[in-house]
């Protein structure tokens, strides 16, 4: 009986990967120019930083870890996200003590055991910043201008940047009372997951997409209505630096994201018509969260972005048609003259030609199918008749036309 993958996951085939590769190239070159530097943590990180940071109220927390014990007694998880480890190694490698802010990105699989559907996954990936050290407005306005550049450079329109305030620790205090003083005669009301909320964060209860909710939800005190003075200058510059870029924001009072980290400015990237499944992405202020996993009082903003909802929006944008692969040379052989073509596609590779070779023991008529499948632009012909002239047969497979080129000029012919 043939092993299936794991429900939930995806095996990136060569023709799905050439995407992802121009993905991944776009994030570098944006994180580049903005001046951040990679992280790579390990996939797997103790239970009880995500339990510290992420919040044990959290849907991740309480419903989605992949959590295990290891041989040596151990609670560790699956990383469900990736801010909590970026803040763990920011701290555990001295960051803090580099100068300030630092600035970070990364890019690799996350983990949550989550209805799998189109574009969500149980083992999928993410790009994130993340800036510590600066509590400035105008680091919120950055990393939101990154994510939309991102979006931008892949050609992708008709997104939305919805933007919220959730206020400090002091301001979401009095919301919190509010927000049980409305919802708590309207409990029977709502879905299960609300009803849940209701006693731990009842925050959680203004994004909720079941209907019954929104319904018990229409008169219900917003973020916005208790901003203390502070909170409220920090979200009017945040708003004044964005127009200053030139980023289009749509303000959602009800916007509060679901990690209990976030304090202050929070924002969702959104496919407008997608339904509860049009997020692509999302980030905000967590200023909280260096001193919640034993750091001290760091500031902090970031987003993380979802890879697989993108590549669905860039292939939408492209009309659901696969990119042409890369020009290839393809190094064919008829007769005793493998050495030749050995040597040959060394060569060709050597000086940055994308070439391969017939290993097959293929007809040459055979070859040229295979070579014409393999969408290769050009096809080399090392044949024993040439090789005693000096020469080797050219074929443009585009146009269906073939010359002779002397052996020792084909390969900077190719390479210009």
């Amino acid at each position: 009986m043939l092993i299936s993958r794991p429900r939930g996951t995806s095996d990136l085939l060569p023709h799905a990967t050439a995407g992802w590769q121009r993905v991944e190239a776009v994030i570098r070159d944006l994180c580049r120019v903005y001046g951040y530097g990679e992280i790579r943590t390990p996939l797997f990180e103790s239970t009880e930083l995500f339990q510290r940071g992420v919040g044990e109220g959290t849907d991740i927390v309480e419903k989605e870890m992949y959590t295990f014990t290891d041989k040596g007694g151990r609670s560790l998880t699956l990383r469900p996200e990736g801010t909590a480890p970026a803040t763990r190694a920011y701290l555990e490698n001295g960051l803090h003590t580099a100068p300030q802010p630092v600035k970070l990105y990364y890019v690799g699989p996350m983990f949550r055991h989550d209805r799998p559907q189109a574009g969500r996954y149980r083992q999928f990936h993410q790009f994130g910043v993340e800036i510590f050290g600066a509590a400035d407005p105008a680091a919120d306005a950055e990393v939101i201008a990154l994510a939309m550049h991102f979006f931008e450079r892949l050609g992708i329109a008709g997104l939305e940047l919805h933007l919220n305030s959730v206020g400090c620790p002091g301001c979401r205090a009095v919301l919190r009372a509010k927000l049980a003083d409305h919802f708590g005669p309207r409990a029977g009301e709502l879905c299960a997951n609300c009803k849940s909320r209701l006693g731990k964060n009842p925050l959680r209860l203004l994004d909720c997409k079941e209907e019954q909710c929104r319904a018990a939800g229409r008169e219900a005190p917003v973020p916005a209505d208790y901003l203390c003075a502070e909170c409220g200058g920090h979200f009017e510059r945040v708003r004044r630096n964005l127009e200053l870029l030139e980023v289009s924001f749509r303000l959602n009072p009800c916007l509060v994201r679901g990690l209990d980290y976030y304090t202050r400015t929070a924002f969702e990237i959104l496919v407008p018509g997608r339904g509860a499944q049009d997020a692509v992405g999302g980030g905000g202020r967590y200023d909280g969260l260096v001193g919640a996993i034993g750091g001290p009082a760091v500031p902090g903003v970031g987003f993380a972005l979802g890879l697989e909802r993108t590549l669905l929006l860039v292939s939408k944008q492209a009309g659901g048609e696969e990119p042409p692969p890369d020009p290839v040379v393809f190094v064919a052989t008829a007769g005793e003259t493998e050495e030749t073509a050995t040597v040959l596609l060394a060569r060709l590779r050597a000086v940055g030609v994308p070439a391969d070779r017939e290993y097959a023991g293929r007809s040459l008529k055979a070859q040229m199918k295979y070579a014409a499948k393999r969408g290769a632009r050009w096809v080399v012909i090392v044949g024993e008749d040439e090789l005693e002239a000096g020469e080797v047969t050219l074929r443009d497979m585009g146009a269906g036309l073939q010359v002779r080129v002397s052996l020792g000029e084909v390969v900077e012919r190719l390479r210009s």
